[in-house]
């Protein structure tokens, strides 16, 4: 009887214990997540670097800057200015956009959008226009760790007309396989300006652990 009670003390104890462990863990990814109150807080914790968010090349005098887009920040967007019901239409967007990864590409030369400075006559003009509004899904690749490409949902090339200082492209691919190892790469085929295949490595564990906004 005495070692029944024994044993049902240690399993109690190393239950507890494994309790605590589990609460621990929760607690520390939890916290993983960052909230911000507003948008431009987020906005400015994406675009410094050392978050893991955003990084930059150069290469043959051509500037690239790949920016990760957070899930809460196309669910505000959608949102606005409507304070209505905000926690409720948050949720409901967080399912509609958390399927998928969102890439801000953007790239320039000395500081303008790639229109104004990269054709050299009228018809490199009409190809490149054509490329970037039409094409990008055979320039631009993500495929994971294992080689394994992810197939490009969708990317909306806003049109500046010479009014912004790069050119920037959305790029929507599906979650779900893109986070399985620990990296990805998303890399950028040579557009005409002699920069060979531009490669970024994005860490999945930033992805997963990405920042939201309190709604």
């Amino acid at each position: 009887m005495k070692n029944l009670k024994a044993n049902k003390v240690e399993v109690v104890a190393v239950l507890n214990s494994s309790i605590l462990i589990i609460t621990i863990l929760v607690l520390c990814l939890s916290c993983n997540s960052k909230k911000f109150d507003n948008e431009t807080a987020l906005l400015n914790y994406i675009k410094d670097d050392v978050n893991g968010y955003t990084q930059h090349k150069t290469i043959n005098g051509v500037d690239y800057t790949l920016t990760y887009r957070p899930t809460d920040m196309l669910v505000k967007q959608e949102i606005g200015g409507n304070n209505q019901d905000v926690e409720g239409k948050a949720k409901s967007l967080r399912e509609k956009y958390s399927n998928y990864l969102y890439f801000n590409l953007s790239m320039s030369m000395n500081n303008k959008e790639l229109l104004s400075v990269s054709p050299k006559n009228r018809n490199e003009f009409g190809q490149m226009v054509n490329q970037l509004a039409f094409g990008m899904n055979e320039k631009v690749h993500l495929y994971t760790q294992s080689k394994d490409t992810i197939e490009l949902a969708d990317f909306i090339y806003p049109r500046m007309y010479g009014m912004s200082r790069a050119t920037t492209i959305m790029f929507v691919y599906p979650r779900a396989k893109a986070l399985e190892e620990e990296y990805i790469n998303f890399t950028i085929e040579d557009l005409g300006m002699y920069t060979g295949e531009v490669k970024f490595k994005i860490r999945t564990e930033a992805i997963e652990n990405e920042p939201q906004l309190s709604f």
